[in-house]
């Protein structure tokens, strides 16, 4: 027997308005068929001023916990994923955890920009398996568009708001297929904080700033660092490369995933992709696009599911699960 954190639901929120490219090229020098050519995005959702970092989090742990069909107040750890905090202090997770009403657990958040989520879910994962929590929320939620540079066109094409989320529950899984999380792998290296940042903070400027970016170079190092931490992963859970069912990448750039699955030799029909409807949503990309899978059928119980993610610092990671 084997205690592991095992996937009970899943979750996801937009805002309200949608924003696609034609009506994007009114508002700065580009156009559909530019960013399309680019990037394979087609559309992103940007938030209203009554929606936020949480209130889209908490949309989403609303429809994971749904989706797991237990009690909110079950729920003994939060752990969120952003870059985009509601308050620079306290942590969005608690604003989530207030909202749920299941106060009293364990919530804070993590940043590590696009790789939150699979940060987070590392995070989560431990803390179940040793015994420190029972049922967590793992969430990414973004509100990106509050600190994109809207004049910037290499920038703002790419990115859009929202949240997703899923419930995990420690279980003793005992069969040689066990469900749950199987293993996890992060990196970070910050030698390349001037490729992608944000230029402002607390600490420096004493405001938020905007975000910034090398796009050529953060592309080249995506490649490489991405293809190889998911090898590392699967060795360490002693499975092949063609042993894995889907991929649920980062949906940053629909170039990168392609070139990433080619570099793996992996079929783009086992390559789940979001980045055409959702655009870059950072830490929220990844749960959007497993919460999409799922619910559409295509992911099934059973299922062996490799997630992975990198972003600004840098930092990277992987993980495998069983569904």
């Amino acid at each position: 027997m084997m205690r592991r954190s095992v996937l009970m639901g899943t979750g996801s929120a937009l805002p309200r308005r949608a924003l696609g490219n034609a009506e994007l090229a009114k508002m700065v020098d580009t156009s559909d068929e530019w960013i399309v050519e680019r990037t394979g995005i087609r559309n992103r959702h940007v938030a209203a001023p009554d929606e936020t970092t949480s209130t889209l989090g908490t949309a989403a742990a609303r429809a994971a916990i749904e989706a797991a069909g237990i009690d909110a107040k079950s729920i003994d750890l939060i752990v969120l994923a952003t870059a985009t905090p509601d308050q620079t202090f306290p942590a969005t997770a608690t604003i989530v955890q207030n909202a749920l009403g299941c106060n009293g657990g364990i919530a804070f958040d993590v940043a590590a920009v696009c790789s939150g989520f699979l940060y987070a879910l590392g995070v989560a994962d431990s803390m179940l398996v040793s015994g420190a929590a029972n049922r967590a929320l793992v969430i990414g939620s973004e509100t990106f568009s509050r600190i994109l540079d809207w004049e910037d066109r290499t920038t703002c094409v790419l990115f859009g708001d929202g949240a997703g989320a899923i419930v995990l529950e420690a279980r003793d899984e005992a069969s040689d297929q066990p469900r749950g999380v199987l293993s996890t792998k992060l990196h970070a290296d910050g030698a390349h904080n001037q490729l992608l940042f944000v230029d402002g903070g607390p600490s420096t400027t004493g405001t938020v700033g905007k975000l910034r970016m090398r796009g050529r170079e953060v592309f080249r190092h995506a490649v490489t660092n991405l293809s190889s931490v998911l090898l590392e992963v699967v060795e360490q859970a002693g499975v092949a490369i063609e042993d894995i069912d889907w991929l649920v990448p980062h949906q940053a750039n629909a170039r990168i995933l392609e070139a990433t699955a080619k570099k793996l030799g992996m079929s783009p029909a086992k390559v789940i992709m979001t980045v055409d409807q959702h655009a870059n949503t950072s830490a929220a990309s990844v749960p959007l696009a497993l919460d999409a899978a799922i619910r559409d059928g295509r992911i099934k119980q059973g299922d062996l599911v490799m997630l992975e993610a990198m972003g600004g610092g840098f930092t990277w990671g992987a993980s495998l699960l069983r569904v």
